[in-house]
């Protein structure tokens, strides 16, 4: 009985769009996804599935994601929209976008496990594309592999109850 009211409970909160965050590049704690009922503008927090492509799970190998329900297996990621389609994005020691330092986006040369990390390419963000960022110095974002389609977007990112260590 416990079992099943365990069951419900989880299925219900998923069908809400509420999500548990275990990672650290953003708060720790409840989310909820909330329906984007316009296109993804820059500085916009949003959950997004990012595409299963052989980046990403090389990335699902190294640890950087999560199990999940997006493709590819992967958990959908938390993550702040720094510059939209049409915009220029420099990746140098950090991260500029129309010649503006995006703030807290200096690159690694190496992850947590003494792994090398191979920045992106500088370019314009295509149409229907987003490039994603987070302010944590372990975050494995848009730095390393370039933007993402934006249809991969599941709606912005809700703080429910979280806690920030």
């Amino acid at each position: 009985m416990a079992a099943s009211v365990g069951i419900l409970a989880i299925g219900t909160a998923l069908a809400g769009g509420y999500r548990i965050n275990l990672t650290p590049s953003e708060p720790l704690g409840l989310w909820r996804i909330v329906p984007l009922g316009r296109p993804v503008a820059g500085n916009d927090l949003v959950f997004i599935c990012p595409p299963a492509t052989v980046e990403m799970r090389e990335a699902r190998a190294r640890g950087y994601l999560r199990s999940g329900s997006c493709p590819g297996g992967v958990a959908p990621l938390i993550k702040t929209v720094i510059a939209v389609a049409g915009q220029h994005v420099e990746i140098g020691a950090s991260v500029s976008v129309e010649g503006r330092v995006v703030s807290s986006s200096s690159l690694a040369s190496r992850d947590g496990s003494d792994r090398p990390l191979a920045p992106s390419a500088s370019g314009i963000v295509p149409p229907g594309y987003v490039f994603l960022h987070s302010a944590f110095p372990g975050s494995y974002d848009s730095r390393y592999f370039g933007p993402v389609p934006a249809s991969g977007v599941l709606g912005l990112a809700q703080e429910v109850l979280t806690y920030a260590p």
